[in-house]
This record gives C-alpha cells, structure tokens and sequence, in this order.
C-alpha cells in the first residue's frame, strides 16, 4: 500500500500512531529524516522486526521509494499493516516538509 508525502504529513499532524521507519542507510539519514522516524537499515529490518509494534501501522520510507517498497513487503509478509512512500525523502522534501 503507498502513501503520499503530503497524506504521511497530515497523518502526522492529526496525531497518527503510525510508526515510520527510515531504511536508508546511515549516511543518507545523517542529511535528515522525517521527525519521529525510527531508523532501521533494509539489511537490518528482519532481524530488527522485534522492535516494531505489530499492532500499530508501519510507514517505511527511503530515498527514492524502491527500498521502502521492498520493506513495506518484507513487514506484509511478516504480518505488519505496511505502507511505502513513493518518491521517498525526494518527494518529501520536494514538498518543503520538515526534516529533522
């Protein structure tokens, strides 16, 4: 399931529990992410999965959306409600949304 930059940033400010995860790696999160993120690298999700809360949604975001995209998959399959961001941090910040 996809979800828009602009869509992810009104779920933000209406107080979604969504959880965000940023599977860039390090260095490409040193330049920003989205406030509130939690940064897990795509190599590091599935031995990662127990640090994400099943019962809340998963909104996985990279540079581009490819990475996001095969994360959001890897969470479907796992049993998480999982969402990407197409476009990724490109289109994020295209928009002139907030980076932290």
């Amino acid at each position: 399931m996809e979800i828009t930059p602009q869509q992810l940033a009104e779920q933000l400010k209406g107080g979604s529990d969504a959880q965000i995860v940023d599977v860039r790696e390090s260095d490409e999160v040193a330049e920003g992410m989205i406030s509130g993120a939690t940064h897990i690298a795509l190599a590091e999700l599935v031995s990662r999965l127990n640090e994400l809360d099943r019962s809340r949604p998963v909104i996985t975001v990279c540079r581009s959306g490819r990475r996001s995209a095969v994360a959001a998959e890897q969470l479907t399959a796992a049993g998480f409600t999982a969402y990407t961001v197409p476009g990724g941090m490109l289109d994020w910040t295209a928009a002139g949304l907030p980076i932290s």
